[in-house]
């Protein structure tokens, strides 16, 4: 088995023009690519690309009309503007492809025990709403498309985004095969919070030790109890201190335990991995950078030992 990990990425994930003074950073999956590439944290040759996803995987999870409207553009204003970005066929491509990426990061963690996907993590978008820059649920497809293939029979999304995954608790709700549990900002987005299987809310100001106390005890005791098959994990950078939406005091130090706690915890229990990037928000591409890469370090670290 090869030490390198597989990753997911797309070109167009950062071919979204938005206008300069938009707060979310489409580069950063171009950025991240690049610096990963040049540090060697991930290599080309284990690089896949994902297709676009078919409608009718869309169907599983979402409203159809919902989907043929957005993928048309013919979503009104109001749900255009709750979903945070203007339409244009370059969103459509870059949503299509980034979705479908995040279940071939699953399929790849099934086969070598741990997979990236550089941007995923879209968990505010509802059956026939998008919400919060998500359009699509991710997150819930690829765990709905790995059990409807067999590969597994029940899967964890463990979300650590500092926001809570209001439409992952919608989308899962009544669904005992996905499990869903959110670690988040309690006073953050979205203000109307949902019912995740497990929701676990800090207040604002939580430092690196309160943190990853919670991290340590919750995911070992959703192993015990659900023993899943698989964990989709959202690594979201946003909980980061100086996030312009964050509301956590956490460090670049704690961004890398807290991924190294994760990665550990699941090979510990023989359990595949699959991380995407989820949310991060900076005006500084450079610092953003660096927050994200820190998944990638602590992959990289436990990687030839752990899997």
């Amino acid at each position: 088995m090869s030490l390198s990990i597989p990753f997911v990425y797309h070109a167009s994930y950062s071919q979204l023009a938005l206008p300069s003074t938009h707060r979310f950073p489409t580069t950063k999956y171009h950025n991240l690519y690049q610096h990963a590439l040049k540090q060697q944290l991930l290599f080309e040759q284990y690089r896949h690309t994902p297709t676009p996803i078919s409608k009718d995987t869309l169907y599983t999870v979402h409203c159809p009309q919902y989907v043929e409207q957005f993928i048309n553009g013919a979503l009104d204003h109001k749900a255009q503007r709750r979903i945070g970005f203007p339409w244009s066929q370059e969103l459509v491509t870059r949503t299509l492809h980034a979705v479908n990426g995040t279940r071939l990061c699953a399929e790849l963690a099934l086969d070598h025990g741990i997979a990236v996907h550089l941007t995923g993590g879209y968990h505010h978008a509802h059956y026939d709403f998008g919400s919060g820059f998500c359009i699509f649920n991710d997150l819930v497809i690829a765990a709905r498309s790995a059990i409807d293939s067999g590969r597994a029979d029940k899967v964890l999304i463990f979300d650590c985004d500092v926001h809570q995954g209001d439409g992952t608790a919608t989308l899962t709700q009544g669904n005992p095969d996905i499990i869903s549990c959110s670690i988040h900002c309690a006073q953050n987005f979205p203000s109307r919070k949902q019912q995740s299987d497990h929701d676990i809310a800090l207040d604002k100001g939580c430092t690196d030790k309160q943190y990853l106390e919670h991290i340590q005890q919750i995911l070992p005791y959703l192993i015990r109890i659900h023993q899943p098959d698989l964990i989709i994990y959202d690594a979201g950078v946003d909980i980061h201190q100086h996030d312009d939406l964050g509301y956590f005091s956490i460090s670049n130090l704690g961004i890398l335990a807290r991924d190294k706690q994760v990665i550990s915890i699941a090979k510990m229990h023989g359990i595949p991995l699959a991380a995407v990037i989820g949310g991060g928000y900076s005006r500084s591409e450079a610092e953003l950078t660096i927050r994200h890469s820190q998944l990638l370090v602590a992959a990289n670290e436990l990687w030839a030992s752990q899997y």
